[in-house]
């Protein structure tokens, strides 16, 4: 294990470092370019912002990938990578996914387009059987067929993959929850040896962090700020996406039966997915159209309750690492079955959000 922590700080530093040298050409070329996300009444921001952040994402990644392993394989040989079709599928999928949103960054595309793209994209991974197959006593479920695990999994990534992109509306917040949960994926892959998508964590998470050196504190005035739009929201959703099935997937072939391993993904990706279900349900009881665009995030929500962006960006974080505190507890203290931990957790964030109306409430009237 210790011989592999110096490859995940070798893939972590050598894409940190792809994205201190790239991002500042970025942010030139996108001045060049004119390449701005404009403010307007739904966004909280005030500046014209580069927006291609995202673009440095997957380059880094794959260089600092492609990089340790080069030195693992040297080691170890390439049957400690685990790269196989999944993989190979993956990183097709990923492309689509990729060029799909610098698309949409430079010229634009209507959701419905991007839906379809994120469909056709997600088809990819259980076509090469990489799918959702148990559910470990959720609702008393146990093994799930194929033929209900295919369109599950299609769901469920295509889902998650919304969910960082809707969630990206203030400076840090989606590569924030994206860091927290890389780290989380990256500790669950690492203790069971699959070093390949150890690695490939790591490195995206170099990136991001660069990135978010940026994006929370560059200056638009010194043309040192930018947002990593739907090439980078989209691509660290995928990734998230995948990140989630491979991990909750029952197969003995890689990792050994975990009961946790359901629960460890759901909770590591809590916040994104509880926000975009709650969006969705205000958006159908309002009898608005789903792909529409509203201030109704939990971001929005707080902001409106009387805080700023960074107390905002604390207060969602620090709620992220309090659903894993809580459900980790539950399930290896308690010893609480899944279904209730669940419940458990959508009552807190149903309270929550009733805690935020009330502020939103007194700040109003006090405006008033």
């Amino acid at each position: 294990m210790n011989q592999y922590i110096l490859y995940f700080s070798a893939a972590f530093l050598l894409s940190a470092a792809c994205g201190f040298v790239s991002i500042p050409l970025i942010l030139d070329f996108c001045k060049r370019k004119r390449l701005y996300d404009i403010p307007n009444e739904r966004k909280v921001h005030a500046n014209a912002i580069p927006r291609l952040g995202g673009i440095c994402f997957m380059p880094s990644m794959l260089l600092a990938f492609i990089g340790s392993v080069f030195f693992l394989d040297y080691q170890a040989g390439l049957n400690k990578l685990d790269i196989s079709l999944w993989t190979i599928m993956f990183f097709i999928s990923l492309m689509l996914i990729y060029v799909t949103g610098i698309i949409d960054d430079i010229i634009g595309l209507k959701a419905q387009t991007k839906f379809i793209v994120q469909v056709v994209a997600a088809c990819f991974l259980p076509l090469s059987n990489l799918y959702i197959n148990n559910f470990y006593g959720f609702l008393g479920i146990h093994e799930i067929p194929y033929w209900l695990g295919f369109p599950l999994t299609v769901f469920i990534i295509v889902f998650i993959d919304n969910a960082i992109n809707l969630i990206d509306g203030i400076d840090g917040l989606a590569g924030g929850l994206s860091l927290l949960a890389l780290g989380g994926f990256l500790y669950c892959f690492s203790m069971e040896g699959l070093w390949a998508y150890s690695i490939l964590i790591a490195g995206l998470m170099g990136v991001l962090g660069a990135f978010l050196y940026f994006n929370i504190w560059g200056k638009p005035d010194r043309n040192t700020k930018l947002f990593m739009g739907d090439s980078g929201s989209l691509t660290l959703g995928f990734i998230l996406g995948f990140l989630f099935v491979k991990f909750a997937m029952d197969n003995p072939n890689v990792m050994p039966y975990r009961t946790d391993s359901l629960m460890l993904s759901l909770t590591l990706l809590t916040i994104p997915m509880f926000d975009v279900v709650r969006v969705t349900f205000v958006r159908l009881i309002q009898h608005k159209p789903l792909f529409s665009a509203d201030k109704n995030h939990i971001h929005h929500r707080l902001m409106k309750a009387g805080l700023n962006q960074h107390q905002t960006l604390i207060t969602i974080l620090l709620f992220a690492l309090a659903y894993t505190v809580i459900n980790l507890f539950l399930y290896e203290i308690v010893g609480m079955l899944l279904t209730w931990i669940i419940l458990i957790d959508i009552v807190i964030y149903v309270l929550f959000h009733r805690v935020v109306s009330s502020f939103i409430a007194t700040a109003n009237a006090t405006n008033v």
